[in-house]
């Protein structure tokens, strides 16, 4: 796989994407906490980072060690990639309908930290599949492309929330679902046309 300007453009999109639920959490974590000091800001938004980039290589693994004995499912890794993209954009897109609970104004915990990040990456597992035709070195830059994006995304994510608001969340998630949508699209169309 060649790290040209299309991988990372791919890359960074698929990271935007991604990180659209975590950074309406940034949101929600800079509203609960309008004295956010800046080493808490930076925490928040690594530990997202961290799982955004540890889980398409968990996904990635597991393709790689479970799967490789099963070399005809590789065909159908472009329709495995579409479904699952599409199916997490849907969701992100049926989220952003409902109403938002409201929360009370606390300071996130360490714990609380830990479950949101693994809450807001749990579907990006689902990009090892998508990059399984990647070799180790292009999915691991990949997935530090996710993390990076994410982190930058979620900082200011944690700063809008604090002089915003929440009411920019619904539309974070509209942005990533549609954004995953048409990554599935791209994923499907090249790999079923070889474009």
């Amino acid at each position: 796989m060649k790290l040209d300007f299309l991988f990372i453009a791919n890359s960074i999109a698929l990271g935007a994407g991604l990180a659209m639920d975590a950074f309406s959490v940034s949101l929600a974590n800079g509203l609960s906490d309008a004295k956010m000091k800046s080493g808490k800001m930076h925490l928040i938004a690594g530990t997202f980072a961290f799982f955004q980039w540890l889980m398409p290589m968990l996904g990635w693994i597991f393709v790689h060690t479970i799967l490789q004995y099963f070399t005809a499912l590789q065909k159908f890794i472009p329709w495995i990639a579409l479904f699952l993209l599409t199916y997490i954009g849907v969701g992100m897109l049926r989220e952003s309908g409902s109403e938002a609970e409201e929360k009370e104004s606390v300071p996130v915990s360490f714990r609380t930290l830990i479950l949101q990040g693994i809450a807001t990456s749990i579907d990006a597992l689902s990009v090892g599949f998508t990059i399984a035709e990647y070799d180790f070195s292009a999915a691991l830059a990949a997935s530090l492309i996710i993390g990076a994006v994410t982190y930058v995304i979620c900082l200011a994510g944690i700063r809008l929330g604090r002089i915003a608001g929440m009411k920019y969340a619904s539309k974070a998630s509209v942005l990533g679902g549609v954004i995953l949508i048409l990554i599935g699209l791209e994923i499907f169309i090249r790999g079923i046309f070889g474009i």
